[in-house]
């Protein structure tokens, strides 16, 4: 029987401090609420609110052979991500990024290249595809996935029933040929609305969806902040709004939406029914710092959904 999810992708370590509203000039000492870290990425960010839901999680990236690197296992492993297929790079730093998250929840930030962007698609990690229930790709961009292999792992793994997820993390323009090869094989694809319109080169939600279903997806959920997300399923078109919160730090909102709603389909949820779960669990990230923010577990994420209000529509 299948199970669990495999994630594939960008890992980084993600250091937020908040709120920054400012750079000071000069060496001086300016005192902040807090200060966070925690994996991230589009892979590494998914899978840790993923099996934080309770998922069953393994994660296919790679990592450098510093302390950052030991840093991200050993706080994955503690919240129970499968890290196996998570290699170590000889010589190669871990892919960091340091966020000044201002009063508003924006964040400016610094990135620092390094192992996390070179995840494969060897034997192993198409054999833990295969075995999967769900294989969130989010390795566009990666230079060792681009250009074949990563739509070729999509395609062995949908081909062995594994529902196929993907996401993105700040496309370059080239990115939309990449997409060309991999929509096909993908059921739900979950850009953000930057994202989704920047490539299509539209103004509309609804024409970027379409654009992105036209090249094979089976579907497309635009996820858009505080807007909430615009859901372009087979059986229909909808807009569902966002949960009313005061933001405190929106770096991972986008992954956990994705890992929200693949914990839903995984217990038998409905797809819109998992978009809805999905913005609760943004929401819940969103009010506290790094990856997992006020994030508990998937029953007290669904006892939010059901308590906290919407947003009207806009």
């Amino acid at each position: 029987m299948k199970t669990g999810l495999l994630a594939v992708g960008l890992t980084t370590l993600d250091v937020v401090a908040s709120p920054i509203d400012d750079l000071p000039k000069g060496e001086g000492t300016t005192l902040v609420k807090g200060i966070a870290c925690a994996p991230a990425g589009t892979a590494a960010g998914a899978a840790l609110v993923a099996a934080k839901l309770g998922l069953p999680v393994k994660l296919a990236s790679a990592l450098g052979d510093d302390l950052i690197g030991r840093f991200v296992r050993m706080a994955l492993e503690e919240t129970g991500v499968d890290t196996s297929l998570l290699p170590v790079m000889p010589g190669t730093t871990t892919s960091t990024t340091v966020l000044a998250v201002d009063s508003q929840g924006r964040r400016p930030n610094f990135h620092a290249l390094g192992a996390g962007m070179f995840a494969t698609a060897g034997d192993e990690v198409i054999e833990a595809a295969r075995g999967a229930a769900f294989l969130h790709y989010a390795g566009v961009g990666g230079p060792k996935l681009d250009g074949g292999p990563g739509a070729a792992l999509c395609q062995a793994a949908q081909d062995a029933g594994t529902i196929v997820t993907c996401d993105l993390i700040s496309p370059r323009p080239s990115a939309i040929e990449e997409l060309k090869r991999l929509l096909p094989y993908v059921d739900y694809f979950l850009p953000s609305a930057a994202e989704a319109l920047a490539l299509t080169g539209t103004d509309d939600l609804a024409a970027a969806a379409s654009a992105f279903m036209a090249m094979g997806a089976k579907a497309c959920i635009i996820k858009n902040g505080g807007k909430g997300s615009y859901v372009a399923l087979p059986e229909g078109r909808f807009t569902l709004p966002a949960h009313v919160i005061t933001p405190v730090d929106t770096t991972s909102c986008g992954d956990s939406y994705c890992a929200g709603f693949i914990a839903a389909l995984s217990r038998g949820r409905a797809p819109l029914d998992a978009c809805r779960f999905g913005t609760a669990t943004a929401a819940l990230v969103a009010q506290g710092l790094a990856t997992l923010g006020k994030l508990e577990s998937f029953e007290a994420t669904e006892a939010y959904r059901l308590a906290t209000p919407l947003a009207e529509a806009g």
